[in-house]
């Protein structure tokens, strides 16, 4: 496997190494180490990069995720991201994913609308920066396994994984008790590269 450059240049050597088995799609690792500069102007073509960025991590996060038996109907069914909110984060995902595997099964990325919420699906996005609206949608996506925000107070709202921009840096923060609500293990080398971990509720 191919090494990309630190993503994490402001961490120890751990958390780097554990940022490279992360993020391990050559391709992308430029994109991130540019995010710095991208938040500064705040163009089109930055929040392009940002996306992007985030969309690689979405789809590494299956990978350390390992979901309940139940989660699958048969041993070829497929891992279903969906996104609501964000179909340019759709559109990249379905770049990312084409022709790549999860746990040896494919990916499929799916567009919802709020009606849709209800669809069952393996990882929710849920974009969009106010907070009150991504709480409704994530309350009405009760059949979503892990679910993951960007807007503040993300893990509040009751997703699992939440995107931060740390020292114009894209994080996520990591409830554990939302995802195991879920069934879902989620991998201590993911924890590990997470900007904040909360193990229990937080009121």
């Amino acid at each position: 496997m191919q090494r990309p450059t630190s993503a994490f240049p402001k961490y120890g050597t751990r958390r780097r190494l554990a940022g490279w088995a992360l993020l391990c799609a050559a391709a992308l690792c430029g994109e991130h180490a540019m995010v710095a500069t991208a938040r500064a102007d705040n163009s089109a073509a930055s929040q392009g990069i940002e996306r992007r960025v985030k969309a690689a991590f979405l789809y590494k996060f299956l990978g350390y995720a390992e979901f309940p038996p139940g989660a699958f109907v048969d041993a070829g069914s497929p891992v279903t991201i969906g996104v609501i909110g964000a179909d340019d984060m759709a559109a990249e995902l379905a770049r990312i994913v084409s022709g790549r595997t999860v746990h040896n099964r494919p990916v499929l990325v799916r567009v919802l609308r709020e009606p849709e919420l209800g669809t069952p699906v393996h990882l929710l996005f849920v974009g969009g920066l106010d907070a009150g609206r991504v709480g409704r949608m994530v309350r009405a996506a009760g059949n979503a396994m892990l679910v993951v925000t960007e807007c503040d107070g993300g893990l509040q709202q009751g997703s699992a994984i939440n995107f931060r921009i740390v020292d114009e840096r894209v994080r996520f923060d990591v409830a554990l008790d939302a995802a195991e609500r879920n069934g879902i293990k989620l991998s201590s080398r993911l924890l590990t590269v997470a900007n904040r971990v909360q193990k229990g509720t937080q009121q």
